[in-house]
């Protein structure tokens, strides 16, 4: 019940993305000064920012900037992640010893001091913070698929493969890999939101996105100084992250009911 409420809101969620030029009330960029921090109205269901702009209308398009983010950090960490903790969980010995080490060594850092550090060393930027989610979090994904590696290489079929002559590269890819990638997909939907959150963090403390990008984060920076008297203006894209957030989370907890029974939850 929980993973089927969870995908239809994020079904809504992409959507409402996708269709965003097209059912958006209004331009997210249009600045009327006259309509400055308006109460949410038929007009505008969300209320005016203090340049007048229809607050709707931008989380509207702030959810393609924001799925697009958790997109590019799950799939950077992967990309970088995966193919250490193959080699590693592979070959084992020395090589799984340094490779770990390495791993290690990113995984002393607190989950966000790191990211701060790498975006601003990079410099502020939506593209700068999503390369320091991902360096930052492909420790995670090296480990699981390592984990996952050593199990199956001791599986029956990998010795036969072995036994016919077939090449290392040849065995990874065919066999090890498509048998590993399990919980690495589980773990990647559960991350997907989180990267969304912490995105939206950097933006937020002025890391992240940058205008004129409309991004929650940044929305969410914009109305700290108005939110306590125009408490609409820090509402919309604060619910955009918390729904869109919960419901990536229900869907992973469901996927990995489904796809990791072992740790599935019992009824």
């Amino acid at each position: 019940m929980l993973f089927v409420a969870g995908a239809s809101i994020f079904f809504l969620v992409m959507i409402s993305a996708i269709l965003a030029p097209w059912i958006a009330p209004h331009s997210p960029a249009e600045i009327v000064m006259s309509n400055k921090l308006m109460a949410p109205g038929i007009d505008h269901p969300m209320g005016t920012d203090k340049f007048g702009r229809d607050i709707f209308s931008r989380v509207l398009f702030g959810a393609q900037i924001s799925l697009t983010v958790g997109v590019c950090v799950v799939a950077l960490a992967v990309l970088i992640g995966a193919p250490i903790g193959l080699l590693s969980g592979y070959f084992g010995g020395k090589l799984d010893t340094a490779l770990m080490r390495i791993s290690d060594v990113f995984l002393a850092f607190p989950p966000l001091l790191l990211p701060i550090a790498i975006t601003a060393a990079l410099g502020p930027g939506l593209w700068n913070a999503m390369i320091a989610l991902a360096v930052s979090w492909f420790p995670w994904y090296a480990r699981i698929v390592r984990g996952a590696v050593m199990r199956v290489r001791k599986e029956l079929y990998i010795d036969a493969a072995r036994t016919m002559g077939v090449s290392h590269l040849r065995i990874m890819l065919r066999h090890v890999t498509p048998n590993s990638l399990t919980p690495v997909i589980v773990q990647g939907s559960m991350d997907f939101g989180y990267a969304i959150l912490a995105a939206a963090s950097l933006s937020f403390i002025g890391l992240g996105a940058r205008p004129p990008t409309i991004e929650w984060g940044l929305m969410a920076a914009a109305a700290r100084t108005q939110f306590l008297d125009q408490w609409w203006t820090a509402l919309g894209p604060g619910l955009a992250i918390f729904l869109t957030v919960l419901a990536i989370n229900l869907v992973g907890d469901g996927l990995r009911d489904v796809l990791d029974p072992k740790h599935g939850r019992r009824e």
